[in-house]
């Protein structure tokens, strides 16, 4: 072979050379494109996953918030029930402690009210007793027993009512026999009691019976 086709056949051997390093190189380039856009496409996969996994996690979130908001809502509606059931029932303790009060104060006030007629006997004895006979004996143990039945209704709470001529007629407390005219009296003033009058405690147990100017 000639120098000549020597150099020529260099020259081709070297052409094919960097022709197949680069055919390498760009198979090379290409698998690691492929390589990359796999692990792109695993990553994207993962994100879309996550994404999912989060959406789920978020409306199971909601859920339990909403589930939560619920049993409050109910808890606070219960406990309004609750506290109303027992306001109203302390409400109603007390309604009947009241009226059980005012029935067995009623009943007693009944009960001394009774006794009032033998009290206003005893003082119209008193009034009319002979003057001979307001030292006898006898009359001084009626006299004690007077004071003790007086003594016990004072106890029991029973006061004689104030009521002296010249007052002013009160329907709360008095109750009118006659209307008389009096020159000593000006109109809806007392001119005499013929009953006397009673109260327990504040309330009037028997009002006063009186004689009234007019």
């Amino acid at each position: 072979m000639t120098k000549k086709a020597q150099r020529i056949a260099k020259r081709i051997h070297v052409k094919d050379r960097n022709r197949v390093s680069s055919s390498m190189e760009s198979r090379q380039e290409t698998a690691e494109i492929q390589a990359k856009a796999e692990q792109l496409a695993a990553l994207e996969a993962k994100v879309t996953d996550l994404e999912t996994q989060a959406a789920a996690l978020s409306a199971q979130t909601q859920a339990v918030q909403a589930e939560c908001d619920q049993l409050k809502a109910q808890a606070a509606e219960n406990l309004d029930g609750w506290q109303r059931a027992r306001a109203e029932f302390t409400n109603y303790k007390r309604r009947v402690e009241a009226e059980r009060t005012e029935l067995a104060a009623s009943a007693g006030a009944e009960a001394l009210k009774r006794v009032l007629p033998a009290v206003d006997d005893f003082e119209r004895a008193m009034q009319t007793l002979p003057d001979d006979l307001k030292e006898h004996p006898w009359v001084n143990g009626v006299l004690m027993v007077q004071r003790k039945l007086n003594a016990a209704l004072e106890q029991s709470g029973i006061t004689p009512l104030a009521t002296t001529p010249g007052d002013t007629f009160d329907p709360n407390i008095h109750e009118a026999v006659t209307h008389e005219d009096s020159e000593q009296f000006t109109s809806e003033q007392i001119i005499g009691e013929v009953q006397r009058g009673y109260k327990l405690g504040e309330r009037v147990l028997r009002p006063a019976m009186v004689r009234v100017a007019r």
